[in-house]
């Protein structure tokens, strides 16, 4: 198995990434609206039709979309957009963050759709996802496919 190019075919270094109540609705909304055209392959629902992730393009961006699996936290509003960070070195990048004062939100880790992702909280209240594709055999990548799925299988999530 060849060995992945860090950022996507497709992608800039950063992307906005959508976070909303009803993900289906919202693609929905904007293909009628905007004309946005789904990334139908990159689509990934939870058992009960949630959107884990999905892509779509307007004219030549792209923008990644999910449903909000969040709570919104007390006392403070949560901001519905990640902005998404594509870059050849994470584990770096993600140490200069945490250092600079992020807040970790989901730890870096191995996914099950074969990037190395995390989720961390600016000083001001912004989400940052940052990743990079990663060699992963297809056994590891459906072992922690599993894993994910018994989460959102999970009651409150």
């Amino acid at each position: 198995m060849a060995k992945p190019t860090p950022v996507p075919v497709g992608f800039r270094t950063v992307t906005p990434y959508l976070s909303v109540s009803g993900g289906v609705r919202a693609l929905e909304f904007y293909r009628k609206a905007f004309g946005a055209k789904e990334i139908a392959s990159a689509r990934e629902q939870t058992p009960d039709g949630k959107l884990i992730h999905s892509r779509f393009k307007i004219g030549n961006s792209l923008i990644m979309l999910s449903d909000s699996f969040e709570p919104p936290a007390s006392g403070r509003r949560e901001s519905p957009v990640t902005l998404h960070i594509y870059a050849r070195d994470i584990d770096k990048m993600w140490a200069s963050a945490v250092a600079a004062g992020a807040k970790v939100v989901m730890p870096l880790d191995d996914q099950f759709w074969g990037e190395r992702y995390g989720q961390l909280e600016d000083p001001f209240g912004h989400k940052w996802s940052l990743s990079m594709r990663v060699k992963m055999d297809k056994k590891e990548m459906e072992r922690k496919r599993k894993e994910a799925m018994k989460m959102f299988s999970e009651p409150g999530n």
